[in-house]
């Protein structure tokens, strides 16, 4: 018997309506990241479109933060609070904001640079995205939770990367953290490993480094969480609906 929380068809189809909304969202805020803007005007407009779209700010629900988004610039992994610092040619900015729409979360990310990066950059952002893009085809019926988390350990390791180990992608639904762990390393026996079922829903996340993958608290706000070497961090996530038919991407 499967213990996680299994969606109906009538929920997966709420689930679906919020993550268009978050997937348009997403979408303008890639567009407004340049040099000279900041996170908060990131923040701003997430704000704007997800109240305009008549949807809730998730990460505005999680006890103690109060803020829409989180930004997180170079070496910052997660949980960057958004502020006024001015994005400058170069810097590598992750996004990650989530949505409630009628009872049910969603919640994805992405990473762009600001202006030109260098081809180190590029690089760097282009394994994550194929990881992920990895990751999400494991995201079927008859898989285990270790099939999506070895696609992207291995695709990230073999690039000569890091994935970051203190922290997981999750389920996700009426809650937005929810059973199971979605670790983007493989941990445990295989057989342990929980056996994806129609009706569960993931936000997938790949969370990586260019050095170590060891990771500290930064800037004393209990929230933001960087590298241990301050070498740069990206991060990319979708939420993945698992269906019989094979992986659903709703953000």
């Amino acid at each position: 018997m499967n213990k996680f929380s299994l969606k109906t068809s009538p929920e997966l189809e709420i689930m679906s309506q919020g993550g268009k909304i978050l997937h348009g969202v997403k979408l303008a805020l890639i567009s407004a990241v340049k040099v000279g803007a900041s996170g908060q005007d990131l923040e701003n407009l997430a704000n704007k479109l997800i109240k305009q779209a008549g949807a809730e700010a998730s990460f505005a629900k999680v006890s103690g933060y109060k803020w829409v988004t989180c930004i997180n610039i170079n070496d910052i992994v997660v949980h960057g609070i958004p502020n006024t610092t001015k994005f400058r040619n170069g810097d590598c900015v992750g996004i990650d904001v989530g949505v409630y729409y009628k009872g049910f979360h969603t919640d994805t990310s992405t990473s762009v640079i600001v202006g030109k990066g260098n081809s180190e950059i590029v690089k760097f952002l282009d394994i994550g995205k194929k990881a992920l893009k990895l990751a999400i085809t494991q995201a079927k019926p008859g898989k285990r939770i270790m099939d999506i988390s070895n696609a992207m350990q291995t695709s990230v390791e073999k690039a000569g990367y890091n994935v970051v180990r203190a922290l997981t992608g999750h389920g996700i639904g009426r809650n937005l953290h929810e059973e199971p762990y979605v670790p983007c390393f493989e941990v445990g026996s295989y057989n342990n490993s929980p056996k994806l079922t129609p009706g569960m829903v993931l936000a997938i996340e790949i969370m990586y480094n260019a050095g170590t993958s060891d990771v500290v608290y930064k800037n004393d706000d209990g929230w933001t969480i960087a590298t241990a070497d301050g070498k740069i961090s990206g991060l990319f996530e979708e939420t993945v609906a698992i269906t019989k038919d094979g992986p659903a991407i709703l953000t």
